[in-house]
């Protein structure tokens, strides 16, 4: 079962689990929300608004609120030394279709319970973590080591210095008489 529905001037056809981007309504994260707007209720016999589905409703989770892109209005008129540079970002609510309601029934379904976050490792893996660590330090010495002895091979490779250019001799000027 399908239904199209409208919000924030556009519409939208949404099924149960869809994912969408609405401009921003009011709601608090992990709340259902109903968006009582459906214009079309489609599946075997598909019902048709006039504009509107009477007692049909989606009910949604609002999963967050969030800015979208950054979007540059840039305006200059030519030869006149006129320019005009204003940016803005839409209010964005992400939603999550639960399920889709007709003759006036109310939301059966709650929202989703968050996901826990993992764990920090325990005692146990954190002594095989430290074990490791000394012997990357001593790594990085190796390779000091390794660049003093690669420096004079270097400085032994370069080709001398070039002498400065002989200057000529001047020559001597005749006396006029």
């Amino acid at each position: 079962m399908f239904a199209v529905i409208k919000t924030g001037g556009r519409q939208y056809r949404v099924v149960p689990e869809d994912v969408l981007e609405i401009t921003k309504i009011a709601g608090e994260v992990g709340t259902i929300v109903q968006l009582g707007d459906v214009l079309v209720l489609g599946g075997e016999t598909p019902v048709l608004g006039t504009p509107t589905v009477a007692g049909a409703s989606v009910a949604a989770e609002v999963l967050q609120h969030k800015r979208g892109p950054k979007i540059i209005s840039f305006k200059k008129r030519r030869r006149k030394n006129s320019k005009r540079k204003r940016g803005y970002r839409d209010e964005i609510t992400v939603l999550r279709i639960t399920e889709i309601l007709a003759d006036g029934k109310s939301p059966t379904v709650g929202p989703r319970p968050k996901r826990e976050k993992v764990v920090a490792k325990s005692a146990d893996d954190s002594a095989e973590d430290a074990a490791p660590k000394p012997a990357a330090k001593k790594a990085p010495a190796k390779k000091a080591a390794a660049k003093a002895e690669a420096k004079p091979a270097a400085e032994a490779k370069k080709a001398p210095a070039k002498k400065p250019a002989a200057k000529k001799a001047a020559k001597p000027k005749a006396d006029k008489e």
